[in-house]
């Protein structure tokens, strides 16, 4: 559905975007991640035909977005940064404004309208000025014309920006239920931005595309090792030397005590699943099982991993969800 190729942006001596590659299928939520200044912006405006690339082209529902750019333009929904509002229009009148621009039927606007106002929840804010509404509003009126014509393919920078916790949720689940009938390319710098929303991750750092995967695959690609959290009740007892001696164990370390109860990080091999034997040396010991369960690189592990040169190293709290860690 979205496919760019060998995309190049300079603005004179500065490359923001190097020779970006990734494609979007039908369907699909893409997570475009990256930290500040990386050239997520530059990119999104590329696709949706704001600028002209330096070099390479982009391909948006069969259609190049230079050389067919009315075509391209009437699939592609685009939510900026900044929602593009005019400040003296009311919500409705806005909305409908810009149906009509993007070339719904009269017959349908103010079905269409209703319909883009109840998906994004501003129904209520029907009759408010623009200039009136706050951030957050704004943030959602601007995702209401991005869908307002039921566009193919839905270009989305920050959206979520400047919401509460509820209209992040709201919105994060809004999204989810565009895909399927839309195609999504979601820019973000929020690691769970991507994780709860998107099925495949585009990382680029310095104009350049770092990894293209699943958050999942990512995970178990850039891993070292398999990692595991055995939490036992041992009262006194020192459990390391058992789990070094379980076959295939490559590193045991003390992760958190409480009481008796006694946190372990015991590492192996990629590929080598050792919770059978773990188990059976807990027992073995008479000792009582608490916990198994694998730990993976958190999204925030991946991206520091694949952004910059030093790898950081595994914490305790890795085992955490995505969302607590970013709190």
């Amino acid at each position: 559905m979205i496919e760019v190729q060998h995309l190049t942006k300079r603005y004179g001596r500065v490359t923001a975007v190097d020779d970006v590659t990734f494609r979007v299928e039908r369907g699909e939520i893409l997570g475009f991640l990256g930290p500040n200044g990386a050239g997520k912006t530059t990119t999104m405006r590329v696709i949706t035909g704001y600028m002209p690339p330096t070099q390479g082209k982009v391909i948006v529902a069969g259609f190049d977005v230079f050389d067919q750019p009315i075509d391209a333009k009437r699939r592609t929904g685009y939510l900026p940064e900044t929602p593009p509002l005019y400040p003296d229009m009311t919500v409705r009148e806005y909305l409908t404004f810009v149906a009509k621009i993007k070339g719904v039927q009269s017959g349908d606007r103010f079905a269409r309208v209703a319909e883009a106002m109840k998906k994004t929840a501003v129904a209520d804010m029907a009759e408010r000025q623009c200039a009136k509404l706050s951030k957050g509003y704004r943030q959602r009126v601007g995702l209401a014309q991005a869908i307002i014509h039921n566009p193919d393919v839905l270009v989305l920078d920050e959206p979520t920006a400047g919401l509460d916790p509820k209209q992040i949720i709201e919105t994060r689940q809004l999204i989810k239920d565009l895909a399927g009938t839309h195609t999504i390319v979601l820019s973000t710098h929020i690691l769970p931005e991507v994780s709860q929303t998107c099925q495949r991750v585009v990382i680029i750092t310095k104009g350049k595309v770092v990894a293209v995967d699943t958050p999942d695959n990512l995970t178990h690609r850039l891993a070292g090792a398999e990692t595991m959290y055995v939490q036992v009740d041992a009262a006194d007892a020192d459990a390391t030397s058992a789990f070094q001696a379980v076959a295939g164990v490559t590193r045991v370390g003390l992760s958190d005590r409480h009481g008796p109860a006694v946190g372990y990080e015991v590492e192996s091999a990629r590929g080598h699943d050792i919770r059978r034997e773990l188990a059976a040396a807990v027992v073995s010991k008479g000792w009582g099982l608490l916990e198994l369960r694998p730990l993976r690189m958190s999204l925030e592990e991946i991206f520091l991993q694949v952004t910059t040169e030093e790898v950081p190293s595994r914490k305790p709290e890795s085992a955490g969800s995505i969302e607590e860690a970013a709190q």
